[in-house]
């Protein structure tokens, strides 16, 4: 699954209202009937989500526990559902259960508005990889159960690398040479692109540097959008746009489809769930791509990032969390849960066991036929994944990158100063709302 508009730009405000109809409740989160054996009372919890098909997965933990019935609402997706969550938690009218992006997570941590569900998930440690549970995971406590990840690699042009005489890189220095090259022989053809306008793709890539542009010591943060591993990756990609041999162009858009589709564009650095995008918007290249880790800056290694992603958190105000988290670990990590999740939700599963489920046996259209591996390569791929500590602000960090990457890319500026303009915006906001952060 692609990131969702909230992984690309959380730059919405929150209200401070909500609709009493907008919660799926009554004024306040859960509820109870009698059972339908008339024994003891039923839990019904409420869930906010945007994945498709989420209601039949539901269905199925309904016929089997009649004593907690989940009830689905779709009331919005990425940053529209979050403002929709904060403001139903002022009101004091949330869902029991939310959708929530790893990085719209600490701001509903902050707010008060997630549960603490440290207690409620020691169960579920070994089916999570510690990346995956770093996601969630702030002061040492844990707030959600992870969902869908989306461990980054390179996807390319098969046919076309054949055509042009290219090599794979597993290195990014090789990487920059494979893209001198093939833009030297033809002006028209560039080996990939780079994105002003898509923070979660340069964070991931930062992360598999070694940044984590927020740390949290339980009284103080941290913010290092400019230390060295990301300006290590700025400075690369700044290289690469001065020299033009780096396609610079907005993405998402028909004219990007359209270089896929021509084959002007040979390659995107993205993740697990690209498939699905360039079926969708390059239907012709059907069966010429494949599938890489992604380049290294160290020959040898294997470490990547994730772009994308989401997790299962509890409200702090329902009064029924332990039977909220017991649905919450039930559709993530039981085996009918996560092979509905692949087939009905069209996710790629944080649990590790999830990642082998049979629906994820058969290889997406769009790569060539000696792919057939693609899904068990992905998993070991997500297993070199370095986590990635997202801060209260990712909404301001994200709106700063675009508007400084932007002008950047625009006026022919070094990469790194933009980092800085990103550092500054973010330090600024967070001890403007309040928060201890170090070296401010």
């Amino acid at each position: 699954m692609r990131p969702t508009t909230l992984a690309r730009n959380l730059g919405c405000l929150f209200l401070v209202a909500v609709t009493a109809a907008c919660s799926g409740g009554s004024g306040q989160a859960g509820g109870t009937t009698k059972s339908s054996g008339g024994n003891h009372p039923a839990v019904h919890l409420t869930f906010w989500s945007w994945v498709p098909n989420i209601d039949k997965v539901v269905g199925t933990w309904n016929a089997a526990h009649p004593d907690i019935q989940v009830t689905v609402s779709k009331p919005a997706q990425g940053d529209a559902l979050v403002t929709k969550i904060l403001a139903a938690h002022r009101a004091g009218n949330p869902p029991d259960l939310m959708q929530a992006e790893y990085q719209a997570l600490p701001t509903l941590v902050t707010d008060g508005a997630a549960a603490d569900l440290t207690d409620q998930l020691k169960p579920a440690g070994a089916q999570f990889s510690d990346a995956v549970w770093n996601q969630v995971t702030f002061g040492g406590k844990r707030y959600a159960v992870p969902q869908d990840i989306g461990p980054m690699m390179f996807f390319y042009r098969k046919d076309l690398f054949a055509t042009y005489h290219l090599q794979v890189p597993t290195t990014w220095e090789q990487y920059a040479s494979e893209a001198e090259a093939v833009h030297a022989r033809d002006p028209k053809v560039y080996l990939g692109g780079f994105s002003a306008a898509d923070p979660g793709w340069f964070s991931g890539l930062a992360a598999q540097a070694g940044s984590s542009w927020w740390s949290f010591d339980g009284n103080r943060w941290s913010v290092g959008v400019n230390d060295a591993a990301s300006t290590r990756v700025a400075g690369f990609w700044s290289d690469l746009v001065s020299q033009g041999v780096i396609d610079t162009a907005p993405w998402w858009t028909p004219e990007w489809n359209a270089k896929f589709e021509k084959g002007t564009l040979l390659s995107w650095v993205s993740a697990v769930w690209a498939p699905g995008v360039i079926a969708g918007n390059a239907p012709g290249t059907k069966g010429r791509w494949a599938m890489a880790p992604l380049p290294q800056w160290q020959a040898g290694a294997a470490v990547t990032g994730y772009w994308g992603g989401s997790s299962t958190a509890v409200a702090s105000k329902s009064v029924h969390k332990d039977e909220a988290a017991q649905f919450a670990l039930w559709l993530n990590t039981d085996p009918t849960a996560l092979q509905a999740l692949v087939t009905q939700g069209s996710i790629y599963p944080a649990a590790t066991a999830g990642q082998s489920v049979p629906a994820l046996s058969q290889t997406p259209a769009v790569l060539a036929p000696d792919q057939a591996d693609f899904y068990s390569r992905a998993a070991t791929i997500a297993g070199t994944a370095r986590g990635f500590t997202w801060g209260p602000d990712v909404n301001v960090a994200y709106s700063a990158y675009n508007d400084a990457f932007g002008k950047a890319v625009q006026n022919h500026t070094a990469f790194p100063a933009a980092l800085t303009a990103i550092q500054s915006a973010t330090v600024s906001d967070m001890t403007k709302a309040g928060f201890t952060v170090a070296g401010s």
